[in-house]
């Protein structure tokens, strides 16, 4: 089965800025997988490249064996860091927005996921607080049967309780066939639902491996390891 993102030597830059550099990368399906590295060292860039909001400067990359494209947004579900939602909309019309756009949204999954969270569908964006905000995005994003989910910093700036709830969101609203991809520092809040982790730095590959074999073999939380490979 080919892998549902692979990257071959995979570069952008942004002027004399190299964010990605030659990067040669593959990703199984059916994984929970950690997109980890320090500031500015190309996670949202690789993601947005993967999304096709950003074209690569050299390599290539490929979404279930094609070019990002139009093709490749039907079964790509993202979440980005930054809130792009209109204020005055309401949730429910964001809904039907979204039923509309996309085939593979699941409306009655989005509802039932707003009634677990007891937000109503009528509130508008506006009313509510950053935490609920995202809560309402990541059930957008989490309410479509995609095949790679892509989410930058899912949980960053929400409350502990919000961050539990969003992660057994992910965990348990996802095919087992599909990939979840996240970027976050919040490693240890994310590393007990990870399959594997990819540590990035510098627009390189530092590191691939699973989480089982970072904890039996190397006898670490993939925390701790963290720490200490990108260690100042």
């Amino acid at each position: 089965m080919k892998p549902i993102l692979e990257c071959q030597n995979l570069t952008k830059r942004y002027g004399t800025k190299t964010a990605l550099d030659s990067l040669n990368l593959s990703l199984e399906r059916g994984k929970i997988i950690g997109l980890l590295g320090p500031n500015g060292s190309g996670k949202t860039t690789l993601i947005k490249l993967l999304n096709g909001l950003l074209t690569p400067s050299e390599g290539r990359i490929f979404v279930d064996g094609r070019t990002p494209g139009v093709e490749t947004k039907k079964i790509v579900s993202y979440l980005p860091e930054r809130t792009y939602l209109n204020s005055w909309m309401k949730v429910c019309d964001i809904i039907d927005y979204f039923r509309d756009f996309y085939e593979d949204f699941d409306k009655s999954r989005a509802y039932d996921m707003l009634q677990k969270l007891n937000i109503n569908p009528s509130d508008q964006l506006r009313s509510m607080s950053k935490g609920t905000k995202e809560k309402v995005q990541l059930i957008l994003v989490m309410s479509r049967r995609a095949s790679l989910y892509c989410l930058d910093e899912p949980i960053a700036g929400v409350d502990p309780a919000t961050r539990d709830y969003i992660l057994s969101t992910i965990l348990n609203n996802y095919d087992e066939n599909a990939t979840i991809l996240i970027s976050t520092h919040l490693i240890s809040d994310v590393e007990n639902i990870l399959d594997d982790v990819v540590f990035i730095q510098n627009g390189r590959i530092r590191l691939t491996d699973s989480v089982e074999n970072i904890r039996f073999q190397q006898g670490k939380s993939v925390d701790t390891l963290f720490r200490e490979v990108f260690k100042c």
